[in-house]
């Protein structure tokens, strides 16, 4: 699986990018058909509760799964966001079965 992280309006550290990724690749173990990762992060109005805003987006053989999430840390809405899209690609495979 390819995993692309855009970060927006700030530089995302190496070590965030380590965990983003760590997370993420742990996807493919619920469906094996995953071709890439879009992750997006956004800070938005600097100073607030709840200011970071993460994205992600799952390019599949036959589709796309997304979920976003706007948390106080990137690592939470990581966490998440993986678990949205854990339950997407469990009932994407169920369907697929049924066909």
């Amino acid at each position: 699986m390819d995993i692309k992280i855009k970060s927006i309006h700030f530089d995302a550290a190496e070590k965030l990018e380590t965990f983003i990724e760590k997370k993420v690749s742990k996807l493919e173990q619920f469906y094996d058909g995953i071709l890439m990762a879009d992750i997006v992060l956004k800070v938005i109005k600097p100073e607030t509760a709840k200011n970071k805003d993460v994205s992600i987006r799952l390019k599949i053989k036959s589709g796309d799964c997304y979920a976003e999430k706007v948390c106080d840390s990137f690592e939470e809405g990581i966490d998440m966001a993986v678990d949205a899209l854990e339950k997407q690609l469990l009932k994407f495979k169920e369907k697929s079965r049924e066909k």
